[in-house]
Protein backbone atom coordinates (compact mmCIF):
# COMPACT_ATOMS: atom_id res chain seq x y z
CA UNK A 1 0.00 0.00 0.00
CA UNK A 2 1.06 4.01 -1.05
CA UNK A 3 2.30 5.63 2.08
CA UNK A 4 -0.56 7.83 2.30
CA UNK A 5 -2.74 5.19 2.39
CA UNK A 6 -0.53 3.46 4.98
CA UNK A 7 -0.94 6.90 7.13
CA UNK A 8 -4.63 7.54 6.60
CA UNK A 9 -5.33 3.71 7.78
CA UNK A 10 -2.91 3.85 11.18
CA UNK A 11 -5.12 7.78 11.86
CA UNK A 12 -8.18 5.60 11.87
CA UNK A 13 -6.90 3.07 14.29
CA UNK A 14 -5.87 6.05 16.79
CA UNK A 15 -7.82 6.80 20.08
CA UNK A 16 -10.86 9.11 19.26
CA UNK A 17 -9.39 11.79 21.76
CA UNK A 18 -5.81 12.10 19.90
CA UNK A 19 -4.15 15.24 19.78
CA UNK A 20 -0.74 14.15 18.32
CA UNK A 21 0.54 11.28 16.86
CA UNK A 22 4.61 10.96 15.97
CA UNK A 23 5.66 9.04 13.00
CA UNK A 24 8.88 6.79 11.75
CA UNK A 25 9.80 5.93 7.96
CA UNK A 26 12.26 3.50 7.90
CA UNK A 27 13.66 3.73 4.23
CA UNK A 28 16.31 1.36 2.66
CA UNK A 29 18.78 3.39 2.90
CA UNK A 30 20.18 6.40 4.79
CA UNK A 31 20.58 8.56 1.20
CA UNK A 32 16.95 7.51 0.22
CA UNK A 33 16.05 8.78 3.63
CA UNK A 34 18.02 11.89 3.07
CA UNK A 35 15.80 12.46 0.01
CA UNK A 36 12.59 11.47 1.57
CA UNK A 37 13.40 14.02 4.15
CA UNK A 38 13.04 16.76 1.61
CA UNK A 39 10.23 15.92 0.21
CA UNK A 40 8.70 15.84 3.83
CA UNK A 41 10.03 19.51 4.72
CA UNK A 42 6.44 20.97 5.53
CA UNK A 43 6.58 18.15 8.83
CA UNK A 44 9.72 19.57 9.73
CA UNK A 45 10.78 16.03 9.76
CA UNK A 46 13.87 14.39 11.72
CA UNK A 47 16.47 12.23 10.21
CA UNK A 48 18.93 9.45 11.60
CA UNK A 49 20.48 7.06 9.52
CA UNK A 50 17.84 5.37 7.41
CA UNK A 51 14.57 6.43 9.70
CA UNK A 52 12.64 9.63 9.27
CA UNK A 53 10.55 10.95 11.95
CA UNK A 54 8.03 13.54 12.04
CA UNK A 55 4.45 13.94 14.15
CA UNK A 56 0.80 15.42 13.18
CA UNK A 57 -1.41 16.80 15.44
CA UNK A 58 -5.12 18.23 15.57
CA UNK A 59 -5.96 21.32 16.89
CA UNK A 60 -2.70 23.33 16.23
CA UNK A 61 0.58 22.65 18.05
CA UNK A 62 1.57 21.20 14.59
CA UNK A 63 1.13 20.08 10.78
CA UNK A 64 -2.54 19.13 10.12
CA UNK A 65 -3.09 15.46 9.46
CA UNK A 66 -4.29 16.49 5.86
CA UNK A 67 -0.90 18.15 5.49
CA UNK A 68 0.54 14.67 6.72
CA UNK A 69 -1.00 12.61 4.26
CA UNK A 70 -0.18 15.60 1.53
CA UNK A 71 3.47 15.32 2.55
CA UNK A 72 3.40 11.75 1.89
CA UNK A 73 1.34 11.44 -1.14
CA UNK A 74 4.54 13.01 -2.45
CA UNK A 75 6.68 10.36 -1.81
CA UNK A 76 4.52 8.13 -3.43
CA UNK A 77 4.48 10.16 -6.86
CA UNK A 78 8.21 9.62 -6.55
CA UNK A 79 8.39 6.61 -5.83
CA UNK A 80 10.48 6.63 -2.83
CA UNK A 81 9.43 3.63 -0.89
CA UNK A 82 9.66 3.19 2.77
CA UNK A 83 7.73 1.48 5.82
CA UNK A 84 5.77 4.04 8.48
CA UNK A 85 4.92 2.92 11.70
CA UNK A 86 3.66 4.72 14.31
CA UNK A 87 5.68 5.63 16.83
CA UNK A 88 3.26 7.02 20.08
CA UNK A 89 0.20 8.95 20.19
CA UNK A 90 -0.50 11.69 22.96
CA UNK A 91 -4.21 12.37 24.21
CA UNK A 92 -5.76 15.05 24.39
CA UNK A 93 -6.14 16.25 27.84
CA UNK A 94 -10.06 15.35 29.53
CA UNK A 95 -11.79 19.00 29.28
CA UNK A 96 -12.68 20.66 33.27
CA UNK A 97 -15.57 21.44 33.11
CA UNK A 98 -16.71 24.71 34.51
CA UNK A 99 -16.13 25.85 38.24
CA UNK A 100 -19.71 24.45 39.68
CA UNK A 101 -21.26 27.42 41.75
CA UNK A 102 -20.72 26.78 45.15
CA UNK A 103 -23.43 24.32 46.60
CA UNK A 104 -26.23 25.74 48.61
CA UNK A 105 -24.96 23.72 52.06
CA UNK A 106 -21.07 24.64 51.65
CA UNK A 107 -22.60 28.53 51.47
CA UNK A 108 -24.13 27.91 54.43
CA UNK A 109 -21.67 25.82 56.18
CA UNK A 110 -19.13 29.09 55.16
CA UNK A 111 -21.27 31.24 56.73
CA UNK A 112 -21.87 29.39 59.75
CA UNK A 113 -18.42 28.60 60.22
CA UNK A 114 -17.51 32.66 60.06
CA UNK A 115 -19.87 33.01 62.75
CA UNK A 116 -18.93 33.83 66.39
CA UNK A 117 -18.68 30.22 68.34
CA UNK A 118 -21.59 31.93 70.55
CA UNK A 119 -23.93 32.64 68.32
CA UNK A 120 -27.35 31.87 68.89
CA UNK A 121 -29.70 33.48 66.41
CA UNK A 122 -29.86 33.86 62.52
CA UNK A 123 -31.60 35.93 59.78
CA UNK A 124 -30.69 34.74 56.72
CA UNK A 125 -31.55 35.09 52.98
CA UNK A 126 -31.91 32.72 49.93
CA UNK A 127 -32.28 33.75 46.50
CA UNK A 128 -32.99 32.40 43.01
CA UNK A 129 -32.15 32.77 39.37
CA UNK A 130 -35.30 32.95 38.37
CA UNK A 131 -38.47 33.12 39.71
CA UNK A 132 -39.64 30.08 38.06
CA UNK A 133 -38.09 27.93 40.96
CA UNK A 134 -40.05 29.84 43.63
CA UNK A 135 -42.94 27.88 43.91
CA UNK A 136 -40.98 24.55 43.98
CA UNK A 137 -38.29 25.78 46.68
CA UNK A 138 -41.08 27.25 49.09
CA UNK A 139 -42.38 23.66 48.82
CA UNK A 140 -38.73 22.61 49.41
CA UNK A 141 -37.94 25.22 52.13
CA UNK A 142 -41.60 24.67 54.02
CA UNK A 143 -40.18 23.75 57.28
CA UNK A 144 -37.72 27.03 57.70
CA UNK A 145 -40.99 28.84 57.49
CA UNK A 146 -39.74 30.88 54.69
CA UNK A 147 -41.32 34.17 53.98
CA UNK A 148 -41.52 36.50 51.03
CA UNK A 149 -39.69 39.89 50.75
CA UNK A 150 -39.64 42.69 47.52
CA UNK A 151 -39.55 41.76 44.03
CA UNK A 152 -36.70 39.77 43.98
CA UNK A 153 -37.25 36.28 43.92
CA UNK A 154 -36.29 34.81 46.94
CA UNK A 155 -37.11 33.90 50.95
CA UNK A 156 -36.04 34.79 54.37
CA UNK A 157 -36.16 32.98 57.16
CA UNK A 158 -34.70 32.44 61.07
CA UNK A 159 -32.78 30.12 62.96
CA UNK A 160 -32.12 29.21 66.26
CA UNK A 161 -29.24 27.42 67.26
CA UNK A 162 -30.41 26.26 71.28
CA UNK A 163 -33.78 27.53 71.42
CA UNK A 164 -36.42 30.39 70.14
CA UNK A 165 -38.08 31.43 67.16
CA UNK A 166 -36.32 29.95 64.06
CA UNK A 167 -35.35 26.39 62.47
CA UNK A 168 -32.65 24.39 64.00
CA UNK A 169 -29.34 24.86 62.02
CA UNK A 170 -29.75 20.72 60.54
CA UNK A 171 -32.71 21.58 59.10
CA UNK A 172 -31.86 24.37 57.59
CA UNK A 173 -28.65 22.42 56.65
CA UNK A 174 -31.25 19.77 55.24
CA UNK A 175 -33.75 21.86 53.35
CA UNK A 176 -30.76 23.85 51.45
CA UNK A 177 -29.51 20.27 50.51
CA UNK A 178 -32.92 19.39 49.23
CA UNK A 179 -32.65 22.54 46.97
CA UNK A 180 -29.24 21.21 45.80
CA UNK A 181 -30.61 18.38 44.79
CA UNK A 182 -33.76 19.51 43.21
CA UNK A 183 -30.97 21.69 40.75
CA UNK A 184 -32.55 25.18 41.41
CA UNK A 185 -29.72 27.63 40.73
CA UNK A 186 -29.82 29.84 44.51
CA UNK A 187 -27.42 31.48 47.07
CA UNK A 188 -27.69 31.64 50.59
CA UNK A 189 -26.39 34.06 52.82
CA UNK A 190 -26.67 35.63 56.50
CA UNK A 191 -28.83 38.55 57.34
CA UNK A 192 -28.16 39.27 60.81
CA UNK A 193 -26.98 37.21 63.41
CA UNK A 194 -26.81 37.36 67.51
CA UNK A 195 -24.68 35.67 70.11
CA UNK A 196 -25.52 33.95 73.63
CA UNK A 197 -29.52 35.37 73.45
CA UNK A 198 -31.72 34.20 77.03
CA UNK A 199 -34.78 34.86 75.66
CA UNK A 200 -37.48 35.43 78.64
CA UNK A 201 -41.00 34.68 78.46
CA UNK A 202 -40.50 35.30 74.62
CA UNK A 203 -39.94 33.19 71.61
CA UNK A 204 -36.55 35.30 70.69
CA UNK A 205 -34.98 38.23 69.60
CA UNK A 206 -37.07 40.49 66.93
CA UNK A 207 -35.26 42.15 63.96
CA UNK A 208 -37.06 45.06 62.63
CA UNK A 209 -36.92 44.96 58.95
CA UNK A 210 -38.85 48.13 56.39
CA UNK A 211 -40.15 48.79 59.73
CA UNK A 212 -41.73 45.18 60.40
CA UNK A 213 -40.70 42.76 62.98
CA UNK A 214 -39.38 39.74 61.73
Amino acid sequence: MALAGDFRSALRLLPEAWREARFKLHFRDPETAARAAGFLGVLNPGRRGDTVRFAVARGGGGPSPDVGASALRRLDQARIHGELELENTTEAAAAKPPAAASSLVAQWDEHVGALPPDWSDVFAEISFRSSDDLERAALLLSPLNPSRFGARPGFRFRVARNFGYGAAPELVRRCLERVGDAHIRAEVRVLHALSDTKPVFTQGPVWYVGGKPV
